[in-house]
């Protein structure tokens, strides 16, 4: 192992559905791949685009915004609360 390898930052992992997938290490590319994913959600209804890239984009925009990742949590911790809840 050499200097570089430990000063190296670790990828950035997003959980969907149980599964794991490894971010870009660029910051510009995780932005940009959040911003069309979301604007390709906007126009689902054509072939191919669907609106299910709407959360996925705003899941990769909440690793880069506070904003967004205020809201994200939100939403976790409300998911979490109804799902252990008795009914």
């Amino acid at each position: 192992m050499t200097a570089a390898d430990e000063n190296r930052i670790p990828a950035r992992k997003i959980s969907i559905f149980g599964r794991e997938f490894t971010m870009p290490r660029s910051r510009g590319l995780r932005i940009t791949i959040g911003i069309l994913l979301t604007m390709g959600g906007i126009v689902g209804f054509l072939p191919i685009l669907g609106f299910w890239m709407v959360p996925i984009g705003l899941l990769v925009l909440s690793y880069e915004f506070a904003m967004v990742r205020r809201h994200r949590r939100r939403l976790v911790v409300w998911w979490e609360r109804r799902r252990r809840r008795p009914d």
